[in-house]
């Protein structure tokens, strides 16, 4: 992976330049709410306009400025520029931004919630787990269908291959749907913590996101529960004939006890605690 400053002028360009396509993959789950002259005009934060949207934009713009024909973006399920949430909102515009782009041939991938060994979803499940006697679902019918990491990754891999692509969208999900608090169980059962799992109703959940959003780690938000309304899943199969790995194959290999163990002192100074 490239690091490099994509707020310097001419970065996306000197990082597209001299490739046939180009990979967008930037993506926050919170923004600040920002003041009213920083909302844009379908009401999303500050943060979200500039990494969903205006980023975007500019990575359509480098690769109209060095030639690039090829362009891979990765949205997510349920993004609509009229979608209850400030984060799918700003998903769905950005989108609608790339697909729009003349001479330049797209592809949007819309994931499921992505999974793998360096996640902050099963594995943020699995540090509570450690020190959480009940764990407090909000949301807890909240629809997911979750994608391996690796499996998105094939599909890239693939699309670039297909000329057919170009133009489309693809929905990447994986084998089976889950309720969130079925995934928290599920998480228990593969960490070997015994734990009582509680969903909360909406007036709780919501009070809980409000408590959250004042934590200096945002792990939850209003604007995530607005997402949720939307279920994550999936109608038709994985593209390009791809069989997406389940979740109990392959989590196991960094869930389990022995695996987890050492993980925990890097998910805590990822979490800055």
């Amino acid at each position: 992976m490239v690091q490099a400053d994509i707020g310097r002028p001419g970065e996306l360009e000197r990082l597209c330049a001299g490739h046939d396509a180009a990979v967008f993959l930037p993506g926050v789950l919170h923004s600040r709410r920002g003041r009213a002259d920083e909302r844009g005009p379908n009401d999303y934060g500050p943060d979200f306009a500039r990494v969903h949207v205006e980023l975007a934009q500019a990575t359509v713009n480098a690769c109209h400025a060095v030639g690039v024909k090829r362009l891979l973006h990765m949205s997510a399920l349920g993004a609509d520029p009229q979608a209850p949430s400030e984060y799918l909102r700003s998903k769905g515009i950005g989108e609608r931004a790339a697909l729009a782009a003349e001479d330049l041939a797209v592809t949007v991938f819309q994931p499921s919630v992505v999974f793998g060994p360096e996640d902050t979803f099963l594995n943020l499940f699995a540090l509570l787990a450690r020190f959480l006697p009940v764990l407090a679902v909000p949301a807890p019918q909240a629809q997911f269908q979750p994608v391996y990491v690796r499996d998105v990754a094939q599909a890239f891999a693939a699309a670039l291959d297909e000329r057919a692509s170009a133009g489309k969208r693809y929905t990447l999900c994986g084998p089976r749907r889950y309720t969130l608090r079925e995934l928290v169980q599920t998480v228990c059962a593969l960490t070997g913590r015994r734990r009582m799992v509680i969903g909360l109703g909406a007036g709780l959940s919501s009070l809980q996101a409000r408590a959250m959003e004042l934590l200096p780690v945002k792990l939850l938000t209003r604007d995530n529960l607005r997402s949720m309304q939307v279920p994550s899943v999936c109608e038709g199969p994985f593209p390009f004939g791809i069989e997406p790995a389940a979740l109990e194959a392959v989590a196991p290999a960094w869930l389990a006890p022995a695996g987890l163990h050492g993980r925990f002192p890097d998910l805590r100074r990822h979490a800055r605690r």
